[in-house]
């Protein structure tokens, strides 16, 4: 019988603590917020992205892999750089086609050698 009395008398002291620990005991937070996960160095908004920006650039971790909406983002502005680079390639290739007189559709040898 004393043994029943000092089991709960455990158990009650147990299930105090652990009530005191998880409501935290006053009115101060046991801890402090956590921040969300987002892109700390994202890429740069000011101008082109670079090879050292994606580089140095690191996605934040979920639980199940990476934070698909911070992936899209990025895969979205990569995308959108890419596809002005190459609108101006195919730009400065016109025009140095149409400089040398050659049709805008041929290549265009844009180096110039020293054997000539």
């Amino acid at each position: 019988m004393i043994v029943f009395f000092f089991l709960m008398i455990a158990l009650v002291v147990v299930v105090a603590a652990v009530t005191l620990a998880v409501i935290g005991g006053g009115s101060e937070a046991v801890l402090p917020e956590a921040e969300p996960d987002r892109v700390a160095d994202g890429l740069p908004e000011t101008r082109p992205v670079t090879r050292a920006d994606v580089d140095a650039l690191r996605l934040p971790v979920a639980p199940r892999g990476y934070r698909m909406a911070e992936v899209d983002d990025v895969l979205e502005r990569l995308a959108a750089e890419l596809a002005e680079r190459d609108a101006r390639i195919a730009q400065l290739t016109a025009g140095a086609a149409a400089a040398a007189g050659a049709p805008a559709d041929a290549p265009v040898d844009l180096v110039k050698r020293g054997d000539a």
